[in-house]
């Protein structure tokens, strides 16, 4: 995965902040342990001295050094016993004045033999996953929140009745985002207007996320333009900002790419789209369409290497119904 140095310098401060969080606590838990105890402070005064006593032992090496050695070892062992046992009266668990890590595995420090520690990447899927900000608008797209009620029960006129239909596209987006990343397909959800599929996404977006996992979303015409922007912006910022936006979505464990179809197809963008697909498949990276487009629209508008990608690599969620915002607006 290829991280974003923004990103990532945002994730260390969260968890250099936890750091410094436990180590609060674990002065608090001394301060209070030495004044309700204060013999494990007499203890650990002594134990600080005796590591002293060790240092100046091993650089003047005198000729009894190893029987001085294990005389401050079978010391030190007696100290922790006695300090052991003072804390297990007082009702204190024994590792009650250990240092806290809220990370076991790299001790709160990010990395883990000289690689990215686990904690650290979900910090920075976290960091990731803010850009949902824009999808996740409502705060409550969820799928329990979906109402299926919304769908009419009458047949329609090709004769498919829009809520039994919907209850299929309901269930294979709650199965993608359950499984995530064990899926063995993309989505391509299609339908008219209003219908729910950006609300489904969003739904699939606040699963995966809430999993750890990182959440590129953005609109087809803001995507495909930062793909423009980082090859001919009129300045240096511009340029390394559509990159960085560029990196996300190609490296991003889902991307969810909104409203395909309503952007202006050029060269440019046709060669942007074939870009973020054909890199997002050949990774294994899971990734979202929606469109208003039928397949007619799609092949008009699109290189036959794009809708073979569609077609091929993406399991079609088709939605029925009538415009679902008019009638919560009516209601």
């Amino acid at each position: 995965m290829n991280f974003d140095g923004k990103l990532l310098a945002r994730a260390r401060e969260g968890l250099d902040a936890q750091h410094q969080k436990n180590l609060t606590e674990q002065q608090r838990r001394i301060s209070m342990i030495y004044r309700r105890i204060p013999e494990i402070e007499q203890i650990d005064q002594t134990m600080r001295k005796q590591m002293t006593e060790l240092v100046k032992l091993t650089l003047s090496r005198p000729s009894d050094l190893q029987t001085r050695i294990q005389a401050l070892r079978d010391c030190n062992l007696e100290l922790q016993s006695q300090r052991a046992e003072l804390l297990t009266d007082h009702g204190f668990p024994i590792d009650y004045l250990d240092d806290i890590y809220t990370c076991p595995y790299c001790k709160d420090t990010g990395y883990q033999h000289n690689e990215i520690c686990s904690c650290l990447k979900r910090r920075y899927n976290q960091e990731l996953t803010k850009e949902l900000s824009t999808l996740l608008r409502d705060g409550n797209e969820s799928f329990e929140n979906f109402d299926l009620n919304l769908y009419s029960e009458l047949p329609d006129p090709s004769g498919l009745i829009p809520r039994e239909s919907m209850k299929a596209v309901f269930a294979g987006c709650n199965k993608f985002a359950m499984n995530f990343p064990n899926v063995s397909s993309n989505l391509l959800l299609r339908g008219g207007t209003g219908l729910g599929k950006t609300y489904l996404s969003a739904c699939i977006a606040r699963v995966v996320s809430g999993k750890g996992y990182s959440v590129c979303y953005d609109t087809a015409a803001s995507a495909l333009e930062a793909f423009e922007h980082q090859k001919f912006a009129y300045n240096s910022e511009d340029a390394e900002n559509a990159a960085i936006k560029v990196r996300r979505m190609l490296s991003c464990d889902l991307m969810i790419l909104d409203d395909l179809g309503t952007e202006m197809v050029t060269s440019l963008t046709l060669s942007a789209l074939y870009t973020l697909i054909n890199s997002r498949l050949t990774s294994g990276s899971k990734m979202i369409i929606s469109t208003n487009c039928s397949d007619e629209e799609l092949e008009r508008k699109y290189t036959p290497q794009i809708c073979s990608r569609l077609h091929g690599e993406f399991l079609e969620l088709p939605f029925f119904g009538t415009d679902l915002r008019q009638k919560t607006r009516k209601k």
